[in-house]
């Protein structure tokens, strides 16, 4: 069964994702699949062409944003806005553990100039904890809106 967690009505987060969890994703309303994950970071899990061309045969988009040791950057929180901005439906971004797809998306929102106390309640109520890039947060809001 999939592990999809809901951060908001329109974006959902998970741990890897394999092609079985495709139909899941389509039964919920997604029409984008956001791979954060590097391919090759864990060799034995399927890879990113798997799961996009088990995505697209559903007649769904791919999109591959990862986030390996190095963290996150500018551009990665730009194309997830970008990304988030564009999407025609639900939003499904997968990772190791839901975790980086969650800090990403955090970014994204803020960036967007969402308050940054509704991001960290909205992950901490799917179980993901955004202190790791909550200064950030703060700071992307703040000049969205300033």
């Amino acid at each position: 069964m999939s592990d999809f967690r809901e951060l908001s009505a329109e974006m959902l987060a998970s741990p890897q994702i394999g092609p079985a969890d495709i139909a899941d994703a389509v039964e919920q309303g997604v029409r984008l699949i956001i791979n954060n994950r590097p391919d090759g970071e864990s060799p034995s899990e399927p890879q990113g062409a798997e799961i996009e061309a088990a995505a697209r045969a559903a007649g769904m988009d791919y999109l591959a944003i990862p986030i390996g040791q190095s963290g996150f950057s500018e551009p990665q929180v730009a194309a997830m806005q970008d990304a988030l901005a564009n999407a025609e439906g639900k939003v499904l971004a997968y990772c190791r553990s839901g975790t980086r797809s969650t800090l990403l998306w955090s970014l994204a929102q803020a960036r967007g100039g969402d308050d940054p106390d509704e991001i960290a309640e909205a992950a901490r109520s799917a179980g993901y904890d955004v202190t790791p890039v909550r200064a950030a947060m703060d700071v992307l809001s703040a000049q969205a809106n300033a």
